[in-house]
């Protein structure tokens, strides 16, 4: 997982835990004297049937139940639903309506009435239901099995002409929130996608209007993928697959939200999804990860048990047809920390990109993140192959090697570093799938992207590195983060290179960073072009010129959402700027709420039939809040 991820992350959980308090002040008398009266804080209501009905379970490493810090990020209303029709119904039944809801307001430190009343936008009518004949543009995260996240003419409907005229044309606000991460999909003349209090919506992809939502249990931050089916189907039936902050998938209805199965990939506590599925076929290959790295931030805290995987379901079923870990073994003592608590390894390598399916050789590559406990192993911040119908890990090709690290190595958040790993990072994980691209002379290469800043070319069959290149600087938020794009040969690479505060006396670089947007060859890994990023952030706080942002390539363009809440698009040639819009102002919704936009980060734009769905808003990890989803059209639509 990401070093600075763990950091802010650990922040939101210290401000969530000193707000789940929400103290009252009651008066105390002082015992004799004529002393004035002492106001301590009153506990929280929720707080003593928390200890009582859940602690034993939450509060503890107890297999199977998520962990106080991942019921944090929940949020109120669906801790609250998980005890009154949910999966912890059973265990509540003896708690009555309000130590229910004083228990989730206590977990989520925040009142059930602070979020207010969420309008929706307009419900859609007949003339605009669910159109057969509008068949998907794309076959999950990266358009295509090959991720290769170009957007090809006949489905763009986007040319180069038509970029000079884009406006925004509608837009939808997520309720309660400062960031939008999950990718839309598009198909029957809808898109879909989540949100962080798991609400999964359809709307009309040309006016905003609303089909259908559907709840689940956690948030839905990753891509929606929708299943296939042909022009001449009108009686078609598409399925939508999604993953959970709680390692949940799901398969549900496109055409009406209907349940059609859950499975949770993991038992782990603190296993999570966060990349989309890859659909094949009747297979789903799901990428499983984890945040056990926030729990090592306690000395006291055994790290680390988690291993990454990749899951193969039966996407009829939801059943399991085969499950592989990134690393081979459990993980067994291997010493002790300084607090005299145990060392758990190897851990780690978790998967939170999308998976890569090679058709041709029955391959699905994904890329690992750090380990979690030392020694650090062969399988972190690698590209692993795995055979598509039994799960055999096929090869490892590692790209940094001696990579361990989590919460505990945050020496400017904490009193008592024990828990971080000898080798403390750098954590260059893969957060952005790997590329399959064909070369002029037939043959394929894997290109992958790393946090290092660096790109390079993998033998598919034998995951033999052929090429490496130093792009950018590199840095704990990338580089590379989460996601190339190629046109052909072409591969354009996003390069982060964040800059840290000042305080964070770890993060001190030596060389100077490179955001922006490069092109480099497939074939032999040399630059065509650079473009770095344009510097417009001034004094604006939290604003940074790089790209986070997964780009998307169209025929002779690249679409790329900047951390400076701009989004651009750039001439596949040469790099030049074709095109901007700043989205760090307030939009009128379709549901009549105000939106604001923010920082690009996460996932990236989807482009279908003269449209572009982005969202702008990343209020997280030192990064601009937002709460929009913009449907970008050209003015003669």
């Amino acid at each position: 997982m990401k070093t600075w991820f763990g950091l802010i992350i650990t922040l939101l959980l210290l401000c969530a835990c000193k707000q789940a308090e929400q103290p009252e002040l009651a008066e105390t008398a002082q015992h004799g004297g004529d002393e004035a009266p002492v106001m301590v804080e009153a506990k929280h209501p929720g707080e003593a049937p928390y200890l009582q009905y859940c602690a034993e379970c939450h509060d503890q490493a107890m297999y199977k139940a998520p962990s106080r810090f991942f019921l944090t990020m929940t949020g109120a209303r669906n801790i609250l639903a998980s005890m009154t029709d949910g999966p912890m119904m059973e265990q509540a039944s003896q708690l009555g309506d309000a130590e229910r809801k004083a228990i989730a307001e206590y977990i989520a430190g925040q009142s059930l009435s602070d979020s207010g009343e969420e309008k929706a936008p307009p419900r859609c009518d007949e003339s605009q239901a669910f159109d057969a004949s509008q068949v998907p543009v794309s076959l999950g995260w990266g358009v295509d099995h090959s991720n290769s996240r170009f957007q090809p003419s006949e489905t763009a409907g986007l040319g180069l002409d038509d970029i000079a005229g884009l406006e925004v044309k509608w837009s939808f606000a997520y309720p309660n929130t400062i960031k939008a991460r999950s990718q839309p999909v598009f198909g029957g003349g809808a898109i879909y996608f989540g949100s962080h209090d798991g609400t999964v919506r359809s709307l009309d992809a040309k006016t905003g209007c609303l089909h259908w939502t559907f709840k689940a249990g956690a948030e839905v931050r990753n891509a929606l993928v929708i299943s296939p089916w042909s022009v001449d189907d009108p009686a078609a039936d598409p399925v939508l697959y999604f993953g959970d902050l709680l390692a949940r998938t799901y398969a549900i209805k496109a055409r009406t939200g209907e349940l059609i199965w859950v499975t949770r990939v993991d038992d782990h506590r603190d296993a999570t999804l966060t990349g989309a599925p890859a659909l094949a076929g009747d297979r789903l290959f799901v990428p499983v990860s984890s945040l056990e790295v926030v729990a090592a931030l306690d000395p006291k805290y055994a790290c680390c048990t988690f291993r990454g995987s990749v899951v193969a379901l039966d996407a009829r079923t939801g059943e399991q047809i085969w499950k592989t870990y990134t690393i081979d073994r459990d993980p067994v003592e291997a010493g002790t920390t300084s607090a005299g608590t145990a060392v758990l390894a190897p851990s780690g390598a978790p998967v939170w990109t999308s998976p890569t399916v090679d058709m041709k050789r029955g391959l699905v590559y994904v890329g690992t993140g750090e380990n979690y406990s030392s020694p650090a192993d062969g399988n972190s911040d690698a590209i692993i192959a795995f055979d598509m119908q039994t799960g055999e890990k096929i090869w490892v090709s590692q790209q940094t090697s001696g990579d361990a690290w989590n919460t505990g190595c945050l020496i400017e958040f904490t009193t008592d570093d024990a828990n971080c790993p000898e080798e403390n990072g750098p954590d260059y994980d893969f957060g952005a799938s790997p590329i399959l691209v064909t070369l002029a002379d037939g043959s394929d290469v894997l290109v992958g992207g790393q946090k290092s800043a660096a790109a390079m070319a993998i033998d598919p069959g034998s995951g033999e590195t052929l090429w490496k290149t130093q792009i950018g600087r590199g840095g704990v938020q990338g580089g590379v983060h989460f996601g190339l794009a190629a046109q052909g040969t072409r591969v354009y690479v996003p390069i982060n290179d964040m800059a840290y505060p000042e305080d964070i006396t770890r993060y001190k670089f030596t060389t100077p960073a490179k955001p922006g947007l490069y092109a480099l060859n497939a074939e032999d890994g040399e630059l065509i072009w650079t473009s770095p990023a344009p510097v417009v952030c001034g004094e604006l706080e939290h604003c940074d010129p790089g790209i986070s942002h997964a780009i998307t390539a169209i025929p002779g363009a690249v679409i790329a959402g900047h951390m400076d809440g701009r989004l651009r698009i750039y001439s596949g040639d040469s790099g030049d700027i074709l095109w901007e819009l700043n989205t760090l102002r307030e939009y009128d919704t379709v549901s009549g709420e105000k939106a604001r936009g923010g920082s690009f980060s996460g996932s990236g734009p989807v482009v279908a039939h003269g449209m572009i769905y982005v969202n702008s808003g990343y209020g997280i990890y030192n990064h601009m809040p937002g709460n929009v989803l913009l449907a970008i059209g050209t003015t003669g639509d």
